[in-house]
């Protein structure tokens, strides 16, 4: 099953021409293949942190619309249905509050800014996610930061809320399109530290696939092939064994696209889940012994490491203005290095 999700960005054209006092939130379009399921069962599996209770509330409502008419939770999706989700405030991302937010500045210039964001910080606003981001930060910091194609103020590109690590951010409208145009180009350089479950056989290797939505979970990706592949986009993944801990493997990621999950998705199908990617089951004892014991020790990896084990590293791109290569680099965090020696200790022990 393949869903379209549209989003808008432009606060009027988000209201519906059922009517203009509402706000569209969520747009989606059943695939011809969609079997008849109930409307809040449906919705549950696109909206990220929406439980039942409100999705029933909002059709009680008469937030929710299909094919122009509101309907009730027990409506029965069809295929080609026109799914929307209206309320009578703006979507809350768009209403942007500045927050006096640290931000770790690693380097900053009159076009652009590189942060170093700690895991745990969600990067712009969105459902369930309304305050405390990135976003809210820099807009409390920075005035007049340009606006990105969804409207996000200064961001060129982003990382998930639990993986740590380098961003750029844009101040001016023109290094917000030159580096854009370096990201969709592929020529900025960005390298990710993960650590994964099992012991990688090849020192080094590349992945490719087209990710997209995965057809039953739709809060994972996954990877398509074949006759499935235009349901993904490319996504390419380079990848190097720095160090092997028996169980587990400390790689490298450098990054040829930009997909939402890449590494954790490429490395799942490749058999080598992130350790402790709670979303993608790496938070289960996926290798290793029966042992109650070693149990144990996974356990206190994971207490130490509560997210996971993914860190942008490196990142690198021309100066939008001098056209100068720029390269920056964040040190591997406490919780990860912690985690690593842990696994370091126990694999020195085994030989």
């Amino acid at each position: 099953m393949v869903i379209e999700v549209l989003k808008s960005h432009s606060m009027e054209k988000q209201k519906p021409q059922t009517d203009s006092s509402l706000y569209e939130h969520y747009s989606f379009v059943a695939e011809k293949g969609q079997q008849p399921l109930r409307i809040d069962k449906y919705l549950m599996n696109f909206i990220e942190n929406a439980t039942r209770n409100k999705i029933q509330a909002a059709a009680k409502d008469g937030s929710i619309y299909v094919n122009g008419e509101t309907v009730k939770s027990n409506y029965k999706v069809k295929p080609f249905d026109k799914i929307k989700v209206l309320f009578e405030h703006p979507p809350h991302e768009f209403l942007l509050v500045p927050e006096d937010i640290p931000i770790d500045v690693v380097y900053e210039d009159d076009d652009l800014l590189v942060v170093n964001k700690p895991a745990g910080m969600v990067v712009h606003p969105g459902h369930g996610n309304y305050s405390g981001t990135l976003i809210n930060a820099l807009t409390f910091h920075f005035e007049n930061l340009p606006n990105n194609s969804s409207e996000r103020p200064g961001l060129v590109h982003r990382i998930d809320k639990d993986t740590s690590g380098l961003l750029v951010v844009a101040k001016t409208e023109e290094a917000m399109a030159h580096l854009s145009n370096q990201f969709a180009k592929k020529t900025s350089e960005r390298e990710y530290v993960a650590l994964v479950w099992g012991n990688v056989d090849e020192e080094e290797g590349t992945i490719e696939g087209n990710i997209g939505r995965h057809p039953k979970n739709r809060l994972q990706n996954t990877v398509f092939f074949d006759d499935e592949a235009e349901k993904g986009k490319p996504a390419v993944t380079h990848y190097k064994v720095i160090e092997r801990f028996s169980y587990v493997t400390l790689v490298s990621c450098r990054l040829e696209t930009g997909r939402t999950h890449q590494i954790r998705v490429h490395m799942k199908h490749i058999g080598h889940t992130l350790f402790n990617d709670e979303r993608y089951g790496g938070n289960l004892v996926l290798k290793g012994t029966t042992f109650t014991k070693y149990k144990q020790f996974v356990d206190n990896c994971f207490k130490v490491l509560p997210r996971q084990a993914l860190h942008a590293r490196t990142l690198g791109f021309k100066h939008p203005r001098t056209g100068e290569f720029m390269s920056f680099t964040s040190e591997i965090p406490d919780d990860i290095q912690q985690c690593i020696e842990k696994w370091r200790k126990y694999a020195t022990h085994q030989i």
